[in-house]
């Protein structure tokens, strides 16, 4: 709630986020690598290439070694001219290299992200409701985001680019030692200060990063439930205050940043300070070697020019430890979502509902949300075909839990629920939910038309049946005074739309499935009188032959039902028709009392009081 003053989040909320991982989980890479298994062959070109491109770009200094030595000295133009072209070659070269790796790349990344997207999306909508209730949406969100973005930048800027730093690295090393181990070890005496400096780096930036993915998702969950919440918080003129949290917020998130920034600052220009010491070692005993006629001019320059390529991958490799350490903690919060085991879609032997006929029993169904906090408990009743049963009874009774169970939502701890004869755990999901129709309380409409919410994109669903749908529900009748009638957007979560108009739309998007039992879970709570005297009159036609349950609080709604289970505390304590249960003046009657005779009761005691006193 809004009203608190806070946004709804502990610290726990976010335990996800701060999770660091190693810079390389070994488990992680294979489980990533499966997915590069369809473009093995792009990834094996791209590593190619990226070898070739380390080889072109070892070349370029040589090539300036024996351009000064042999033909620059010797003032030999034709030479000049060939190692020029051979230079421009290389360069043409390297570009096409380059354009052709990084397309090849990236194309590779957006592909292998596609299809773990797609995974986690279908994964998602098999695992069971329970998993819903203890996951925000907003991280859910994070996943399918921001982290499989993490994974996309592993696979195109992270390994396949350190493949290239470390052959970069290597070759240079190499061809220094090869060309002059003497000045070759004089460019390493500053690797140590180097690797001081990246120690630290790493160290304090891989924390930095750690509290900016905290915050980003303190700011995510805070503005989702901002802006979910905008009627209350509009209402209740918490404006100014949801202003104050989120700049507090937002500030902890720039001053994180900052941090980051700061150090890259600081670690960089060392780097660059570094090359420079080296450089200036490397032209300081360079040329006494020069003088002495042991060193050529060309030898120097070449050696010059590989000692500044040689401090530009370990710049690159201090960045990529970020990326690797980010992707692999996204992999790891990814793989731990796709592990959460689905529901079964049935618990052999597969038995099929051949013709449906509403027959719903109920044997001894204990129930609880959390470990043995029962919700229903030993619930047993039958319902027969064609039969309108209504439940009733106070708020968290279990009224709503025995409908879920009904259609797997969630799973009975112990007891057995029968349709037709058959345990509903060994018919398919598929073929038990197009049986059973529901309506619920809490009404969601997709973006998309009005006639698209009615079938929700089922085609087997005609334009005549939605029609006729929501003309004998009296839907048509709001829905014709829309602009464009049935092709209407309805925006997202119906906005157009009042709550008594949704409502008819998913009754009417129930019965444009033809089911054999239709649940309605205070399916008119929200309708005014006039709206609800029209839905009983085409319940009266359209229930014949099905079987309906109906959940409601308000017990004008089920007093023609033909029998009544009143629920108390997760039990079953009345059975009867409306009459029938009045007589007996227990749990029911006393509800009826409260919603139907109000008052009068006190009032006539009142009264009887007064006339006492006289």
């Amino acid at each position: 709630m809004m009203l608190g003053g806070g946004h709804g989040h502990g610290p726990g909320d976010f335990r996800e986020e701060e999770t660091l991982g190693k810079v390389y989980d070994a488990r992680l890479m294979r489980r990533l690598l499966r997915y590069l298994a369809p473009y093995r062959w792009v990834a094996v070109i791209g590593v190619l290439m990226l070898l070739l491109l380390s080889l072109l770009q070892l070349a370029g200094p040589y090539l300036a070694k024996l351009a000064i030595d042999r033909y620059i000295g010797h003032s030999d133009f034709a030479g000049l001219t060939r190692i020029s072209l051979v230079f421009a070659g290389i360069l043409a070269a390297q570009f096409v290299l380059r354009v052709s790796q990084t397309y090849l790349v990236q194309w590779m990344g957006q592909n292998v992200m596609r299809d773990l997207r797609l995974e986690i999306f279908t994964h998602l909508q098999r695992l069971p409701l329970s998993f819903f209730d203890r996951n925000p949406v907003g991280r859910l969100m994070t996943r399918i985001t921001t982290d499989v973005e993490n994974l996309n930048e592993l696979l195109s800027s992270g390994v396949v680019a350190i493949f290239g730093d470390v052959f970069t690295l290597v070759g240079i090393v190499v061809v220094m030692l090869w060309l002059n181990w003497r000045l070759a070890l004089i460019t390493f005496t500053v690797l140590p200060f180097l690797t001081v400096a990246t120690f630290l780096f790493r160290r304090f930036v891989r924390q930095a990063y750690r509290e900016i993915r905290l915050r980003i998702a303190r700011i995510n969950a805070y503005l989702q439930e901002n802006i979910t919440g905008m009627v209350i918080v509009q209402l209740f003129n918490r404006e100014k205050r949801n202003f104050e949290h989120f700049r507090r917020l937002n500030y902890d998130y720039l001053e994180a940043y900052l941090r980051t920034i700061f150090y890259h600052a600081v670690f960089f220009p060392i780097v660059e300070l570094l090359s420079a010491v080296a450089l200036g070692l490397i032209l300081w005993y360079g040329g006494l070697r020069v003088f002495s006629g042991t060193l050529t001019i060309g030898a120097l320059v070449a050696f010059l020019q590989y000692a500044q390529r040689f401090f530009r991958p370990i710049s690159d490799l201090s960045e990529k430890y970020n990326i690797m350490q980010s992707a692999m903690a996204a992999s790891e919060r990814i793989f731990k979502l796709l592990e959460e085991p689905e529901q079964p879609s049935f618990t052999p032997p597969v038995k099929h509902l051949e013709h449906c006929r509403g027959e719903i029993e109920f044997r001894n169904v204990w129930f609880a949300y959390h470990d043995e906090d029962w919700v229903l408990r030993d619930i047993s009743f039958h319902v027969k075909p064609g039969e309108r049963v209504a439940f009733v009874g106070a708020t968290g009774s279990g009224k709503t839990s025995i409908m879920s169970l009904l259609t797997r939502l969630y799973e009975p701890q112990k007891g057995q629920i029968l349709l037709d004869g058959i345990d509903i755990r060994h018919i398919p999901l598929d073929e038990l939910r197009r049986a059973v129709g529901v309506v619920p309380q809490d009404v969601f409409l997709f973006s998309g038309s009005v006639a698209e919410n009615i079938r929700l994109g089922n085609r087997d669903i005609s334009e005549d049946v939605v029609r006729q749908v929501a003309q004998a529900l009296n839907v048509d009748r709001f829905v014709e005074r829309l602009p464009r009638g049935y092709d209407e957007e309805v925006r997202e979560r119906g906005g157009i739309l009042s709550t008594g108009q949704r409502q008819l739309l998913a009754f009417a998007r129930a019965l444009a499935y033809d089911p054999k039992v239709i649940i309605l879970d205070e399916a008119t709570s929200s309708v005014d009188t006039e709206t609800e005297r029209l839905v009983q009159e085409a319940l009266e036609k359209l229930m014949v032959g099905r079987t309906c349950l109906i959940v409601a609080h308000r017990l004008s709604t089920v007093q023609t039902a033909d029998r009544i289970i009143v629920i108390h505390k997760g039990k079953i304590r009345e059975q009867g028709t409306h009459q029938e249960l009045l007589a007996l003046r227990g749990i029911y009657y006393r509800l009826y009392q409260l919603q139907v005779v109000g008052l009068r009761p006190s009032r006539e005691r009142e009264t009887a009081q007064t006339t006492g006193a006289k």
